[in-house]
């Protein structure tokens, strides 16, 4: 199951996102969104746990939890909508 985590602090890294979720079960992936040009975390993230008993735990748990001194919110994460190719505008 993929998992949104947003109000995070701009100081997590992946590591940090994966060792909060791995309370809760085996975590395939962590990623935390980064600016392209800064490289600065972006305040959200994606988790993907191969549970869906171990992922819906984990948004029981960390979900309005405090982590330096920000509450995250956790949830299932929304399919990846296409967005429209903006070459391909007509003018």
């Amino acid at each position: 199951m993929n998992l949104y985590v947003s109000n995070l602090s701009f100081h997590t890294m992946d590591d940090d996102l994966r060792k909060l979720f791995e309370q809760f079960g085996a975590v395939s992936s962590a990623k935390v969104i980064t600016d392209r040009e800064t490289g600065r975390s972006r305040g959200f993230g994606f988790v993907e746990m191969d549970s869906d008993e171990e992922a819906n735990k984990a948004i029981k748990g960390l979900n309005s939890k405090e982590i330096e001194g920000r509450a995250m919110s956790v949830s299932v994460a929304r399919e990846k909508t296409s967005r429209p190719d903006n070459n391909s505008r007509r003018y």
